[in-house]
């Protein structure tokens, strides 16, 4: 009888933990599928490179600043002479 209960108890607790470990494999797995089907037929992903990124948006948003700021006296009157 105890045995029973004790292997019945086995049973559940390592269930538990098996359901427990496929639910979070597959939360993990699931949101990415497409990108490791992808890449498990040989398609190469671009490199990313943040830092080139980020270059080239801190000069977009210089040359803005630099657009939208006001022109000096001195400069507006230069240019007017000209």
């Amino acid at each position: 009888m105890i045995a029973t209960v004790v292997s019945m108890l086995g049973v559940v607790l390592f269930g538990g933990a098996f359901l427990c470990a496929v639910g979070v494999i597959a939360a993990s797995v699931v949101p990415q599928w497409q990108r490791i089907a992808r890449l498990a037929s040989g398609q190469v992903e671009t490199a990313f490179s943040p830092l080139s990124e980020l270059a080239s948006a801190e000069r977009r948003i210089a040359v803005r600043r630099w657009a939208s700021a006001p022109v000096p006296a001195g400069v507006r009157r230069l240019r007017a002479v000209a």
